[in-house]
């Protein structure tokens, strides 16, 4: 079965907790503080693989978690760095935030590697709050939740050539004979139901990846028919031959095909319309298929060239091959439009601190005052409320980030309830 579009949910793991420990030992009086610091979560990671062709993998597996760092121990000692979880995609995954819809990484090369979701970082021991005016705190962090979302993967066929055009017109029987690859070809609509890829060598030694995709029926962009499912494929291709059914047996004009497959691509991404294109006029075996061609060529005018070719009998083949080996040598690449400029790793993670960074204050239908946000919840979650230092620290932290202020601009009087998560505090002037 070919996959090319799944949805999955990743998380980062969680940063080990830090320790409240104190040196005891019997010659070494007033020992102090000796709490380690927790390991870091893992990250969560796509690697493109070069051997696989599909998504099929993420249909059984939707859901990716990479462990959390070890806590931290006595003595000092650190707590180990989890590994990071490395998942492999095939070449041409695309990962999109599924929320906001932005993409965060394409995927292209063997070895490729983007970092999806980033591992909390460890809590701190004991050892690292030690002042002077406090030499023995009983006060650490517990470790940093890491970052979670849900992305969309999807496919892109990497080819430098695609074959467009309506059902039956001999796209498959076209690559099979200029390459080594073996769809399926029989005589109906929709034989082709999966995009297939093979590689094309010319007599003079260029050789170039080409897509067989799914044909295209009007209405395509909108969801009718096969094409519509695999139009993607064709976003990352470089030229694109349109292969035309000259021979009329459909009951359709050639011209007219010609018309809608463009008006096709073009309603679905007008980007696709800065692609050189090559036409080619299949079936010159069958016998209307000469008249047929005078009056394409009039219609389309003496400025677009036409390759008359009979893929069945192989004429013709090698001066296409030519043109659009030529044709490629020249034509750009085509970047994905919505991708983001920055580096993968540095703009994922800064789009999701930069949404984490306030807070709201809102009532409960019961009156209480309910506290969101990515910073405060991410502070809640990091401290210890079973120890009375951690918590007259987590107090600190919140009268910092002004939260005090503003729940006393939303009327909050001593002794109501604030909520913060599942948990509940009393507000105290």
């Amino acid at each position: 079965m070919f996959v090319d579009h799944v949805k999955v949910y990743v998380k980062g793991g969680d940063g080990g907790d830090g320790m409240v420990g104190f040196r005891r030992e019997k010659y070494v009086p007033l020992g102090g503080p000796a709490g380690g610091d927790g390991g870091n979560g893992g990250d969560v990671i796509f690697e493109v693989e070069e051997g696989l062709r599909t998504l099929m993998d993420f249909r059984y597996k939707r859901i990716f978690k990479a462990t959390r760092g070890v806590h931290g121990g006595s003595k000092n000692m650190h707590g180990a760095n989890a590994d990071d979880l490395i998942i492999k995609v095939p070449p041409g995954t695309v990962v999109k935030n599924e929320e906001t819809g932005e993409v965060i990484a394409d995927l292209v090369e063997h070895g490729q590697q983007a970092v999806i979701a980033r591992g909390g970082r460890g809590g701190r021991g004991n050892s690292r709050f030690a002042t002077p005016a406090n030499p023995a705190p009983e006060l650490s962090e517990k470790g940093e939740p890491g970052f979670e979302l849900n992305v969309e993967l999807e496919l892109k066929v990497l080819a430098d050539v695609g074959l467009v055009g309506f059902p039956s017109v001999g796209k498959s029987t076209l690559l099979s004979v200029v390459s080594a690859a073996k769809p399926k070809i029989a005589p109906y609509h929709f034989t082709t139901i999966v995009p297939n890829l093979g590689m094309v060598e010319t007599e003079d030694h260029r050789s170039f990846a080409m897509a067989d995709l799914p044909g295209l029926i009007e209405g395509a962009h909108e969801g009718i028919g096969l094409g519509h499912q695999f139009l993607r494929h064709i976003e990352r291709t470089r030229v694109i031959v349109h292969v035309i059914d000259m021979s009329g047996m459909e009951g359709r004009d050639p011209y007219e095909d010609y018309l809608t497959i463009n008006d096709e691509l073009k309603q679905y991404n007008l980007r696709l319309t800065e692609r050189p294109q090559i036409i080619v006029a299949n079936k010159m075996d069958m016998p209307d298929s000469e008249d047929n061609l005078k009056i394409f060529k009039e219609k389309v005018g003496a400025d677009m060239k036409v390759f008359p070719v009979s893929a069945i009998s192989r004429q013709g083949l090698q001066e296409l091959l030519f043109a659009v080996a030529d044709m490629l040598e020249v034509a750009p690449e085509f970047p994905l439009e919505e991708l983001v400029e920055e580096e993968t790793e540095t703009s994922v993670m800064y789009k999701y601190q930069a949404k984490e960074d306030d807070f709201t204050v809102t009532r409960d239908d019961d009156g209480a005052f309910v506290l969101a946000g990515g910073s405060v919840e991410r502070l809640f979650k990091m401290t210890d409320f079973s120890r009375e230092d951690s918590i007259r620290r987590f107090s600190r932290q919140l009268r910092g980030m002004g939260i005090d202020d503003a729940l006393r601009q939303r009327g909050a009087k001593d002794g109501d309830i604030v909520r913060l998560l599942r948990f509940e505090f009393e507000f105290i002037e």
